[in-house]
């Protein structure tokens, strides 16, 4: 009798242990889900909030001698180390939280037969849009329109955790690969060539952006292919000053030049001795006429005719110049460049109250155009609007219009003769001996 009652006690008891253990693990569960998705979102928030921070964020924690301001600018000193802790630590929080959730799934819908669909769904979806929605969206917009109080209250426990192992070698490893990985990103570099920067500027612009605006982009792109010698004034329209010209002599060309700068040779053109800078006569005016002004010239700076103008420029920054002699290859001089015409290939024209209003070309109508002979093919390119590749392949020495015409048609032509080039028709309307003086350029359509 009394070993059948015993079992009949001990049955219900086991149950009840059994049921109690049971309802156990998925509150246990269901708490640590709900303390993974916190922390999920503390980190996704903490990436938002320390990297939104902007300079007037940083100068009130500077201002702030709370230590959590402190800690948060130190930690911003590295943020590669940040970001690489913040990271590490939601993915393995992320991670947790699909483990822990497909357990409980399994655990309510287990494989049984109908069930497999909704499983599915409730995976992929359902844990899915949980995970984005309460641990990445929410808490980023909250965070940056929050950034200096979250990066405040998370700095401390931030801190701590970027040096708990082994999240602490994760994070170095992470940092040390991404330091690897972009030297040899930057030994490699990308090589674009100019006619591709081009392209990609033509495909990119925008209805917002001005002419004036994509002129200066088409400009920087040019910037590296030109020479000194398309841009530079030639010897004959140099204004010069001669080494045995008495001071008074010397001061009614500067007044008539209008220049701050001015070259000096001696004897020859070819043979610059250095270059004059006005400013430098200012304390001598009141001199007499064989007062010895050549004295106060300076040391010219001499530059090749290929030498291409970015270059130049740099040169021109180190030496602190503003002025260079362009000589061609048995050293003779063929002209000077002025940091000015180099700056004018970037802004367009500047021009100051000493520039000459002088029109250099004439607009006929859309497609006829009046040049000096000396305009230079940069020049032509710009108001014809055409890029001048072709002309840039088959000019030979020649920078003028009147250059290019000679050597094309290998003479000097006279008044009304004409040659064809790239679809346009070059017309001599005054020449002379010695030089092609005004050409009349017709577009003709294609």
């Amino acid at each position: 009798m009394t070993a059948s009652i015993f079992p009949s006690f001990i049955l219900p008891l086991t149950n009840v242990a059994q049921v109690q253990t049971e309802l156990a693990v998925p509150v246990l569960s269901f708490i640590t889900l709900a303390i993974l998705l916190v922390l999920s979102a503390f980190t996704s928030g903490s990436e938002a909030a320390f990297f939104s921070l902007g300079p007037k964020d940083k100068e009130q924690l500077k201002n702030d001698e709370s230590k959590s301001s402190e800690l948060v600018l130190r930690l911003l000193e590295n943020p590669k180390e940040l970001l690489a802790t913040l990271l590490i630590t939601n993915n393995f929080v992320n991670v947790g939280i699909v483990i822990l959730s497909s357990s409980l799934l399994n655990h309510y819908f287990g494989p049984t037969k109908g069930t497999d669909t909704l499983l599915f769904l409730l995976e992929i979806v359902g844990i899915t849009f949980t995970l984005l929605l309460l641990g990445e969206v929410i808490p980023k917009i909250y965070s940056t329109k929050n950034s200096l109080r979250i990066a405040r209250t998370m700095a401390f426990p931030i801190n701590t955790i970027k040096n708990i192992p082994p999240l602490s070698w994760l994070k170095t490893f992470l940092v040390n690969g991404t330091n690897f990985i972009q030297k040899k990103a930057k030994r490699r570099g990308i090589k674009i060539t100019s006619d591709e920067l081009e392209q990609a500027l033509a495909l990119t612009k925008e209805d917002s952006t001005s002419d004036e605006e994509h002129k200066i982009l088409e400009g920087i792109v040019k910037f590296g292919n030109t020479d000194a010698r398309q841009i530079m004034k030639s010897r004959l329209e140099m204004t010069v000053l001669s080494s045995e010209l008495n001071f008074h002599h010397v001061l009614e060309i500067i007044l008539s030049a209008g220049y701050s700068r001015m070259p000096v040779y001696q004897t020859e053109l070819d043979n610059v001795i250095g270059i004059l800078y006005i400013k430098d006569l200012l304390p001598h005016l009141s001199k007499e006429e064989h007062f010895e002004w050549i004295k106060l010239i300076r040391k010219p700076l001499f530059t090749p005719e290929n030498k291409k103008i970015d270059d130049l420029l740099k040169e021109f920054q180190e030496k602190k110049m503003h002025m260079a002699i362009i000589v061609d290859e048995y050293g003779g001089a063929s002209g000077l460049i002025t940091l000015e015409d180099i700056l004018e290939e970037i802004v367009g024209d500047i021009t100051d109250e000493f520039d000459s209003e002088e029109i250099v070309y004439t607009k006929i109508d859309d497609s006829t155009y009046l040049f000096e002979g000396k305009t230079t093919l940069v020049d032509m390119y710009k108001i014809l609007n055409i890029d001048g590749k072709e002309f840039e392949l088959n000019k030979g020495d020649s920078e003028t219009i009147g250059g290019f015409i000679v050597e094309h048609a290998g003479r000097i032509l006279k008044n009304n003769e004409y040659v064809l080039f790239d679809n346009i028709k070059f017309i001599v309307e005054s020449s002379d001996k010695r030089r092609v003086k005004m050409v009349k350029t017709v577009l003709k359509e294609i």
